[in-house]
């Protein structure tokens, strides 16, 4: 009876270490994929209620979404020709971004953020700005800022940008409690 109680405590020992393996960091991980305001700021809301419930938050900024985290003022040096065009097509840093749905020429836009003055909701370069000073981690990859003729030079400054490629994001999904597509 001894040896069958021992033999019962040892299995549930191994089966809690194992659970313990496998568990997964209290830790969000973002891609952001979309360049329109609305998904912006549902992406940096949810960073910052995140990291408000102590999880730490990484965020992955891929393709259309590098164009917000592009500095206004700053430009790059020595693009080629393809690399320029594309860039000027391109929307250059959070006030050039647009809707999703019902932009309407601007005229959507406009009341958004009229809508968001008014009742007291934070911008999207202010949520950058929370974001920065609560230590959301964002990641650029670089593969799509190469594709899209991006460079270093033209970001902004951003107390935790990282550069580097979807192996990174792969690691730090595979050990989040919580991984989002926007």
């Amino acid at each position: 009876m001894e040896l069958v109680d021992e033999e019962k405590i040892l299995e549930l020992e191994r089966r809690i270490k194992q659970l313990e393996a496998t568990k997964k960091k209290d830790q969000l991980s973002m891609v952001v994929f979309s360049g329109e305001l609305d998904k912006l700021l549902a992406a940096m809301i949810i960073a910052t209620g995140a990291t408000a419930m102590d999880m730490e938050v990484k965020l992955f900024f891929t393709f259309w979404a590098i164009s917000a985290l592009r500095d206004k003022e700053k430009r790059a040096k020595k693009k080629e020709l393809t690399s320029k065009m594309f860039g000027a097509m391109l929307p250059r840093g959070t006030s050039d971004v647009k809707l999703s749905k019902m932009n309407m020429a601007g005229a959507g836009l406009s009341m958004l953020k009229s809508l968001m003055k008014k009742k007291n909701v934070a911008s999207l370069d202010d949520l950058l700005k929370t974001a920065g000073e609560l230590g959301v981690e964002i990641n650029i990859c670089e593969m799509s800022m190469d594709l899209m003729g991006l460079s270093k030079d033209e970001m902004i400054d951003y107390p935790n940008l990282n550069y580097c490629g979807v192996g990174t994001y792969l690691a730090d999904a595979e050990e989040s409690a919580i991984q989002l597509f926007i």
